[in-house]
């Protein structure tokens, strides 16, 4: 067993901080904090992010991807800014799901764009109603001569405002029990155009979080993938790599404001002398410090399951849950150090916070991956009959 990164790992991590410093942080300096980001200059971000390999990250080599360890992709997205990697998450893994559920002639007509970065992708499941649970969802899709119609609202779709494509999961029927019999379509914007608008969110403030809406949408028999009922087990999949990977995003955001409070810590003096020397001060800074390190160590445990072809459900969700709760908790924890100073914008401690907060819904809210824990340890699903 060995807990140091080696040399690959390093560099990789390494390069991908040095491409983020180099070209994306200064498009992001160059826009409104609080607004999202225009299209263009999200290709741009993209297209460094494929030059990377990220967008193809769990595509295999011979479609086109880098197929990429979990553990050596979960390693590059810390490096990201987290509205970054929630983007760009969204994005590949869409081309991921297009590739596992999609006939060779889909594959040849929508994984190029994908995997270099030029279309930009999402996909649309959770709905006004639905999140944690979709196969209730309402979105229908009703065959029509040679394609489908499609209606029905979807809402917190990553991406949806500047996307050129949506995987999007519908119901074309119920089951015995009464639950959606779920199949995915693409949704080409250009082809079978739809609405969608930006929500007004926490933090993540660069980032595109909408609600999608789809009016009588005519999509083409060709762009149905998969076989009906069998979009659940390619959204779990998918799901297994994800969480770690935004428990990671969690840990970026941590540590940023670990380094902020020691220095705050070591600058600041009270009574005479610096409260990096008090120790209620220190205290907050070890619990800071724990808590970004077990959140890191976990997330990477984790994903190398994932490369070790393990059963990763519980670990999996046990590192979402953790790094997002810790690393909420750790932030919170640094504001404290700058006392009031941490309630100003001027610090952006309070952006940290924002951000980090976001995290906890996306791919399973904190209450269901304990559940799903919960399922994987006594074989007993406490949510569902």
């Amino acid at each position: 067993m060995d807990f140091q990164l080696n040399f690959e790992q390093k560099m990789v991590q390494e390069s991908t901080r040095k491409m983020v410093e180099r070209e994306i942080n200064p498009i992001m300096a160059a826009h409104d904090a609080d607004k999202p980001l225009p299209k263009a200059a999200m290709q741009k971000i993209f297209a460094s992010c494929a030059a990377m390999g990220l967008t193809g990250a769990r595509i295999p080599e011979e479609a086109g991807g880098t197929a990429m360890p979990a553990l050596i992709m979960g390693l590059m997205y810390e490096q990201l800014p987290p509205a970054i990697a929630l983007a760009v998450m969204a994005h590949e893994g869409t081309g991921s799901r297009l590739f596992n559920s999609s006939s060779p002639e889909q594959r040849e007509r929508f994984l190029p764009g994908i995997i270099d970065g030029s279309t930009i992708t999402c996909t649309g499941v959770s709905e006004p109603g639905v999140g944690s649970d979709p196969r209730s969802i309402k979105t229908r899709a009703v065959e029509d001569g040679d394609g489908y119609i499609i209606d029905g609202r979807k809402i917190w779709i990553t991406n949806s405002t500047i996307c050129d494509l949506m995987n999007v999961t519908c119901s074309v029927g119920n089951d015995e029990r009464g639950l959606s019999q779920m199949m995915r379509f693409v949704v080409e914007r250009e082809k079978s155009p739809f609405s969608a608008r930006e929500i007004d969110v926490l933090g993540l403030k660069q980032g595109h979080i909408g609600e999608v809406l789809f009016e009588a949408c005519r999509v083409p028999k060709e762009n149905a993938m998969g076989e009906a009922g069998d979009a659940a087990k390619v959204l779990t999949l998918s799901w297994l790599a994800n969480r770690p990977v935004l428990g990671l995003a969690c840990v970026h955001l941590a540590q940023r404001a670990l380094d902020m409070a020691v220095a705050y810590a070591a600058d600041r003096s009270q009574f005479g002398r610096p409260i990096n020397n008090f120790q209620l001060i220190q205290g907050l800074l070890a619990d800071i410090a724990a808590a970004v390190t077990t959140s890191r160590l976990l997330c990477y445990y984790a994903l190398n399951c994932i490369d070790n072809g393990e059963r990763a459900n519980h670990v999996s969700a046990m590192a979402k849950r953790h790094a997002t709760v810790a690393c909420n908790r750790a932030v919170s924890m640094a504001m404290e150090v700058h006392g009031a100073m941490g309630l100003t914008r001027e610090m952006g401690l309070e952006q940290l916070f924002r951000d980090v907060r976001m995290f906890i819904v996306p791919d399973g809210t904190t209450q269901i991956l304990t559940l799903i824990e919960g399922r994987e340890l006594t074989g007993v699903p406490a949510y569902r009959h």
